[in-house]
C-alpha cells in the first residue's frame, strides 16, 4: 500500500487546472460525463474527481480520459527530453573535458 502524503500546493494547483481543462474540453465537445466516462472505461464519479483535480486518481485514468478527448499527444510531450533544459545542462556538465582514442594493440610478432 502506498504511503499517504499531502501533495504540495503547486501540485494541487496544477491538478485543479488540468481538471478544469478536462471539464472545459468535455463541455466544448458537448459530451455528458457519463459518455466520456464510458469512453475512458471509468466511472462517472471518477471522472468527476478528475474534473475536481483529485490527486488520488491514478495517472492512468487521467491518461485514459485525455485519450477519450483526443488530447493524449500533449501528455507525451510533458517530460520530453528535448524540453528538459535542466537535464540537458546536467548531462552536458558530466561529459569529459576531452576524450582520448585508444591506440590499437601492437600485434605480437
Amino acid at each position: 500500500m502506498p504511503t499517504p502524503h499531502r501533495p504540495t500546493a503547486g501540485v494541487r494547483r496544477a491538478l485543479r487546472k488540468l481538471g478544469a481543462d478536462v471539464r472545459d474540453a468535455r463541455k466544448r465537445r458537448r459530451l455528458p460525463m457519463s459518455v466520456l466516462a464510458d469512453r475512458a472505461f471509468t466511472s462517472r464519479s471518477t471522472l468527476q474527481r478528475i474534473e475536481e483535480g483529485d490527486p488520488g486518481v491514478g495517472m492512468g485514468i487521467y491518461a485514459a480520459v485525455l485519450q477519450a478527448l483526443g488530447l493524449l499527444d500533449e501528455l507525451t510531450a510533458v517530460a520530453d527530453v528535448s524540453r528538459d533544459t535542466v537535464g540537458q545542462s546536467l548531462a552536458t556538465a558530466d561529459l569529459p573535458a576531452r576524450a582520448r582514442l585508444r591506440r590499437p594493440a601492437k600485434p605480437d610478432v
